[in-house]
């Protein structure tokens, strides 16, 4: 019996989409988006959402843009509603008057997209939804207000809670292979071998973040050389025909990649979480390394470079030039210049070494005439180097690196 109530409740519901399908031809995919907002069956939400989505999907960049004014301007909050339940709230505090004020300032797209991502493989299309929006943010200002409610959203949906470390090893999947190849952005995978060298070895290690509904889609990966000592090229790191060591031998752990693999979760911090997971994971397996330490690009470095005083900057050694930058290079809000250094130091990292000749790759020369930068995370020292950095805005570097700034004679 069992077996046939299964049976013919499968018939229904295909039944029951179809007819849903078939109706929805007539309707505007506007339209679609406030039947799925007042609709209340599971069967009839879930496939509205997967005509919606399958329609967005197959827009061209003027249509879009059309469908993101209308989740703007047309889903939004009423202010008036939201001042009046403030109100009664402030008179009144009761579960009552407080859901109603609650409501009253979510914008319906909110709903939506909680709606649209209750389709499998929903949560993948609204973070490559979010991307197209970025892009056209910068010509369509009046848009900013959807992408605070998209990082809302993705805030809660993509939190640490619910992502899943996973070592990403020559045994992984194909399809994960492919996608470490295509998302790597800081030093370019240029093919099969080249991937092998970086993951197989056993001085090797990769490790990513994954969400439990994007499981074949990496959110942010990390490639850790392990080696005696702190490196000083990523040449070297990199090598074909490199001598690699014994995992067990290595007393360092070096970050010399990390790249974030979803453009629509720009915004949405992994990075924190991921460094610290790691080194756990590494300390616990390789009780061994004592050093964790990043080997880094400096993609600002040249751009600002060209702001500084020429001939001073032309006479200066590259190194110190570098070091000042680092730490002296600062926006209006006091913060660094350099994203790279942004995120390192806010994550309570320190500036350790500098060093030219790092990186001879033509991005290399371009971001930075190949120097490269080691920030060290001192497990001991992260907390306060965190606060300080966050609090005070202070960038914690080693004497050396502040011996060398001292040295260049630039002014900022």
């Amino acid at each position: 019996m069992s077996f046939f109530s299964g049976l013919l409740a499968s018939v229904f519901e295909r039944s029951h989409r179809k007819a849903i399908s078939d109706k929805a031809e007539g309707h505007t995919t506007n339209e679609l988006c406030r039947q799925l907002l007042s609709s209340h069956g599971e069967v009839s939400g879930s496939t509205l959402a997967r005509l919606i989505l399958d329609r967005y999907s197959a827009m061209d960049v003027s249509e879009k843009q059309a469908f993101f004014e209308f989740m703007t301007h047309s889903l939004e909050i009423d202010p008036q509603a939201v001042q009046n339940t403030l109100t009664a709230y402030g008179d009144a505090p009761s579960k009552k008057t407080y859901r109603a004020f609650a409501q009253a300032c979510e914008p319906q797209r909110q709903e939506l997209a909680r709606r649209l991502n209750q389709v499998p493989g929903g949560t993948g299309q609204l973070v490559a939804m979010r991307k197209d929006l970025l892009s056209m943010l910068r010509d369509q200002p009046a848009l900013e207000p959807l992408d605070v409610d998209f990082q809302h959203l993705f805030t809660s949906w993509f939190n640490r809670g619910f992502l899943v470390l996973r070592p990403i090893n020559w045994s992984s999947p194909a399809n994960i292979l492919e996608k470490i190849i295509a998302y790597e952005a800081v030093h370019a995978i240029d093919s099969w071998d080249d991937l092998r060298r970086r993951v197989q070895p056993a001085d090797r290690r990769c490790f990513g973040f994954f969400h439990p509904a994007m499981q074949d889609e990496p959110l942010i990966f990390v490639e850790v050389a392990l080696t005696k000592g702190t490196p000083n090229s990523v040449q070297a790191l990199l090598a074909d025909g490199r001598n690699a060591i014994n995992a067990e031998d290595a007393d360092t752990a070096v970050f010399y990649s990390i790249s974030n693999c979803q453009a629509g979760l720009a915004g949405i911090s992994f990075g924190n979480s991921l460094i610290k997971q790691v080194v756990a994971d590494l300390s616990r397996d390789l009780p061994g390394l004592k050093t964790f330490v990043t080997l880094s690009p400096i993609p600002g470095l040249n751009k600002w470079r060209a702001t500084a005083n020429p001939k001073t900057a032309a006479e200066a050694d590259q190194t110190a030039i570098a070091a000042h930058y680092l730490l002296e290079a600062k926006r209006p809000d006091g913060i660094p210049f350099d994203p790279v250094a942004r995120f390192h130091l806010g994550n309570g990292a320190m500036v350790h070494a500098v060093h030219a000749g790092a990186d001879l790759s033509p991005n290399g020369m371009r971001q930075s005439s190949g120097v490269m930068v080691n920030y060290l995370y001192d497990l001991s020292q992260i907390s306060k180097n965190h606060e300080l950095f966050v609090g005070e805005k202070t960038v914690v570097a080693s004497a050396e690196v502040r011996a060398l700034s001292a040295s260049c004679g630039l002014e900022v």
